[in-house]
């Protein structure tokens, strides 16, 4: 397990690598716009125009959780400086599943999957995090909706 230093280089480091300009649009769409209602949304944001956001934040977020579960970076610290895995587990979660059986690959997401679900009550935080986004869609929604009558 590295010291606590090490892990805070390793916190800032990977803060840098989610400010450039391309993986700042992936994570802008895939938080702010991706909004899967089953595996199939999943499977066709993976696989259509949105492909490179879509694997580009997954991939950054399972990469950085792997440093987790080898023990480079602290679990606490890293729960303690990051949010946005738990928005990006709670989008993919109710399908991982499916997913993980439709593509043969049992392992997708892994390290993600066990640094948020070791978090205490995880599951209930994951409901949250998914009825937090439906707020957000349905008062997004009646705002453009007001705006459009309103013009």
């Amino acid at each position: 397990m590295s010291d606590k230093t090490e892990s805070a280089k390793l916190i800032l480091k990977l803060y840098e690598l989610r400010r450039e300009e391309v993986m700042r649009k992936a994570r802008n769409w895939f938080v702010g716009e991706f909004h899967p209602g089953s595996a199939q949304d999943v499977s066709n944001a993976a696989m259509g125009e949105n492909s490179a956001y879509y694997r580009m934040v997954t991939s950054y977020w399972d990469m950085a959780c792997s440093f987790v579960v080898n023990g480079a970076i602290d679990e606490q610290m890293f729960n303690d400086a990051n949010g946005e895995h738990l928005v990006v587990f709670s989008k993919i979660e109710p399908f991982l599943a499916e997913l993980r059986q439709t593509y043969n690959n049992p392992t997708a997401l892994q390290h993600l999957e066990r640094v948020v679900m070791n978090i205490p009550e995880a599951r209930e935080k994951m409901t949250r995090f998914r009825e937090m986004i439906k707020q957000i869609m349905a008062a997004r929604a009646a705002t453009a909706k007001t705006e459009t009558q309103s013009a």
